[in-house]
């Protein structure tokens, strides 16, 4: 595809980041070429000006003879490698203007070779002035070029911007010479985004006289200064951070205060005496099981007070926590500990199930019970086994393309880092309260659970039954006195809808966090409109980078039409790099790549996928490098901001998920033979997964449905299933993603055909679902499961704030089929009462969630999961 804005005639997107550089643009407009770039948006226009060196002018004029083309083609090709530097597309398209008048130009920077490139160039100028004979007047580009970006070769001319121009670059006669003289609006660029422009021409242009058989994207045009700038003013501030563990620093506040509360689960209390003393018990034991340094440790627990007493002692002894949810799928917890080499399970009574399944054949894997531990007397004095700052603390398995998960390896040292950044960036203070609420296989469930430990706060562990109804997670909150919680945006979307209709002061909520999914400014605007005085952090990172490495703390909505990452967090360096791993200029899309503290070891037993993703930073001795696969960019005010992804990984509902774990998954699937899973949108743009498959067409949905519940957690599920005579396939014989994707736009999840008549409570429940599921409320039939259509634990929680609580979570759960719960609820409401009706969303301040589906699995919470896990 041709790019306009000056660059692309596509569509935001069909921008690989899903987003244009306009930071003002509407949804919808193509992006541009030239990067934003100033703090002080004014009004008019700027104008710079650098000299071109007389040896790069005498080098052009020697190399135009020797290619056959004018000095302006070799310009042309230079001013197109700098296009393509500033907006991360091969395919360029620029406005040109010389004496013969002024056309668009569109180029292709895949080229082999400058000399290539200069080909097309002339080529391309004698088209045009062709074309333009008989045609428009020179000096005025036609109204439907589609370009912001004019260069002009015309010694004579110097225009000033004409309107739908942002930049126009022009080659002047100047005293002693040429010289390169730029005209930019103010509202665009500041003078010195001017000059580097300005730099990178004249850089791209010595690159292409010195050698032009070499490849434009050679060509490397940020200059030192700006690299400097780049490593050292927009990296996160080096601040010491304790040479201690996690677990040492505990120790530490457990001898200050040990009759101090440190945690709390319903009506259970543990100061921070029995907490180190339980740990310390488990720490025992494992090492009376010859536990060595860095052993994996599994731990399979509901989130209670005896899972924290396992993680740290778990750290206590020196082995690497694992995490895995007992509500797991056999096959997936099997997999899991293969993988990590596990051998020694933590787990207690009434979490084993799927447990002893998976154990079934793993003789070399001991499995020791909580229970067990207790009973076995051990010492509950601080072990002191030595542990050093880059050894192993956890392994947190994401989704993995190939079917298999990956296990993200991190250390002690990035662990510390970021649970201070929490402290530091949240306002964690001594006796503050955390609430503890993500699911024990995501990675922020760490800092959730052990921040506040270290400044001798307290953790709240908040149950699942209490999530799931935002009035009682309210609640807990406020008699909690929570002073910090973190959630997905999705929840916070439904406690602001909560809040909007029954204040509440929280007087002790002093931040909340968003996390797992991009925060929209609207909500963000909300929030402030119920809690003006508590402020949001938009946090952002990956399982692979010790959790979260950017912070952006608000006390109001941001002026900008997005909320920003904010800036790395202390000890982080971020690079935004192209495809050859070098730093693209200030402003442009490239890769999120992240240095220093934070970089994990890699992925364990998985030498394969470490060496895709991880590698050493070219720009910091010593430094391990990860490549996240997410796209983003800097702001002028050293923020980052988030473009998407350039993979296969999707986000739905902030579950980091990877297509192709899904599509190993569906091809296990008996009677399937070919298989692809896409994302659909339905009404509001909520997000679901769509499984298009072919082979046996008699196979039932539910018995699809159910194989895949048995290989991956349930919000891999997809809500949807075609069968396909065979799959659409590229020319080159792969399955055409595109036309899947269109044609998931047409499907919604499954539904009945609704051509029963509905009761006036079934046709007003059947207009909530419609509304929290984006269906048409036509589909919905008295038979329809709320689940089977898509729903979630979380969009539960939405439709019980949307109905005003006329319907429990609770009732939602047991009773998903629409004629029964209206049954249930005629039942139990009196004779005159009826089901208020169902708002509209935006009434009701709310946004539709997207589908993640459960698969029946109601115990997945659905707060911060990450991209991770935006």
């Amino acid at each position: 595809m041709t790019t306009t804005s000056a660059l692309t005639c596509r569509t935001v997107a069909d921008h690989p980041s899903g987003l244009g550089n306009d930071r003002t643009a509407p949804t919808g407009a193509a992006p541009t070429a030239i990067p934003r770039w100033t703090q002080d948006r004014q009004p008019g226009q700027g104008r710079v000006e650098v000299a071109v060196p007389e040896d790069l002018r005498q080098a052009v004029r020697t190399l135009s003879r020797t290619l056959k083309a004018t000095p302006a083609s070799i310009w042309l090709a230079a001013h197109a490698r700098v296009l393509q530097a500033l907006s991360g597309e091969t395919e360029v398209t620029t406005g040109c203007r010389d004496a013969a008048g002024t056309w668009p130009c569109e180029l292709d920077l895949g080229q082999g070779s400058w000399r290539a490139l200069v080909a097309a160039a002339h080529i391309r100028k004698a088209q045009a002035h062709a074309d333009r004979a008989g045609g428009p007047q020179a000096g005025q580009p036609p109204a439907s070029a589609g370009y912001e970006v004019l260069l002009s070769t015309d010694q004579d001319d110097d225009p000033e911007l004409e309107e739908g121009l942002v930049l126009g670059v022009s080659l002047r006669d100047a005293a002693g010479g040429d010289a390169l003289r730029l005209h930019y609006r103010r509202d665009v660029l500041d003078e010195d985004a001017a000059l580097r422009i300005a730099g990178y021409h004249l850089a791209a242009l010595r690159h292409l006289v010195a050698d032009p058989e070499a490849e434009p994207a050679d060509a490397d045009l940020v200059d030192p200064d700006e690299r400097l700038l780049q490593l050292e003013q927009l990296a996160g501030p080096e601040r010491p951070r304790p040479q201690r563990r996690f677990h040492e620093l505990f120790e530490e506040r457990v001898r200050q205060h040990p009759e101090r509360i440190a945690a709390v689960q319903d009506e259970r209390e543990w100061t921070y005496s029995e907490l180190n003393a339980r740990a310390n018990r488990i720490a025992r034991a494992l090492l009376a099981r010859d536990l060595r340094a860095e052993d994996i440790v599994a731990v399979v627990a509901e989130r209670d007070l005896e899972w924290m007493a396992a993680v740290i002692g778990v750290f206590k002894a020196g082995g690497a926590y694992l995490p895995i949810e007992p509500h797991f799928p056999a096959d997936r917890i099997a997999r899991t500990l293969t993988r990590a080499g596990c051998h020694v399970v933590l787990t207690e009574g009434g979490s084993t199930a799927t447990l002893d399944e998976a154990l079934d054949g793993m003789p070399s894997v001991t499995k020791l019970l909580f229970e067990d531990v207790e009973a076995e007397g051990h010492a509950d004095d601080d072990p002191g086994v030595e542990v050093r700052p880059d050894q192993l603390a956890y392994v947190y398995f994401t989704s993995g393309s190939t079917g298999e998960p990956k296990g993200a390896m991190c250390e002690h040292d990035g662990m510390v880092n970021h649970l201070y950044a929490k402290i530091e960036d949240l306002g964690i203070t001594p006796g503050d309260v955390v609430a503890q609420s993500a699911p024990q296989c995501f990675d922020i469930s760490l800092w959730q659970l052990v921040s506040a430990l270290l400044v001798g706060g307290r953790t709240h562990i908040v149950g699942q039954d209490r999530i799931l109804d935002v009035e009682r997670f309210i609640d807990t909150v406020e008699r909690g006195a929570v002073a910090v919680f973190q959630v997905v945006p999705s929840y916070l979307d439904a406690v602001v809808a909560y809040l909007g209709g029954k204040p509440r002061a929280l007087p002790h909520l002093r931040c909340v966090s968003a996390t797992g999914e991009a925060l929209k400014r609207e909500l963000v605007r909300r929030w402030f409109d119920v809690m003006p005085d508590v402020k949001l952090v938009n946090a952002y990172g990956l399982t692979e980078t010790s959790d979260d490495t950017n912070h952006e703390v608000m006390s109001a909505a941001p002026a900008g039409g997005s909320v920003p990452l904010g800036p790395p967090i202390p000890n982080v360096r971020i690079h935004i790099l192209d495809e050859r791993q070098r730093l693209v200029p200030l402003g442009a899309p490239g890769e999120i790549a992240f240095s220093g503290v934070c970089v994990g070891r890699g992925y364990i037993n998985d030498p394969e996928r470490t060496e895709q993703a991880y590698s050493t930073d070219p720009y910091v001795d010593g430094a391990r490098l990860y490549r996240a696969g997410d796209y983003g960019r800097w702001s002028p005010d050293g923020k980052l901001e988030y473009l998407g992804r350039r993979d296969n990984q999707v986000k739905i509902s902030g579950f980091r998920i990877e297509i192709g774990d899904i599509e190993n998954a569906l091809l296990r699937v008996p009677g399937v033979r070919d298989g692809a899973v896409v994302v659909g949108e339905g009404a509001g743009q909520s997000k679901f997964l769509v499984a298009f498959y072919s082979g046996n067409r008699s196979l039932e949905v539910d018995e699809i449905r159910n194989e895949l519940a048995a290989r991956v957690p349930g919000y891999m599920v997809p809500s949807a299933y075609r069968w396909q005579e065979s799959l659409p396939l590229t020319g080159n014989g792969k399955i055409d993603r595109k036309v899947l994707t269109r044609l998931a736009r047409e499907v919604a999840p499954e539904s009945g055909t609704a051509t029963e008549a509905l009761s006036v409570t079934e046709q007003r429940l059947a207009e909530a679902w419609a509304t929290v599921l984006g269906l048409p409320a036509d589909r919905i039939g008295g038979q329809d499961s709320f689940f089977a259509l898509g729903g979630t634990s979380l969009s539960a929680v939405k439709l019980a704030v949307l109905l005003k609580r006329a319907v429990s979570i609770k009732d939602i759960m047991q009773t998903p089929v629409l004629a029964d719960l209206a049954t249930l609820l005629e039942a139990s409401s009196p004779a005159d009462a009826a089901i208020p009706p169902a708002p509209r969303l935006a009434e009701a301040g709310a946004e539709p969630h997207s589908m993640a589906p459960v698969a029946g699995q109601v115990g997945h919470s659905p707060l911060p999961v990450k991209r991770k896990d935006l």
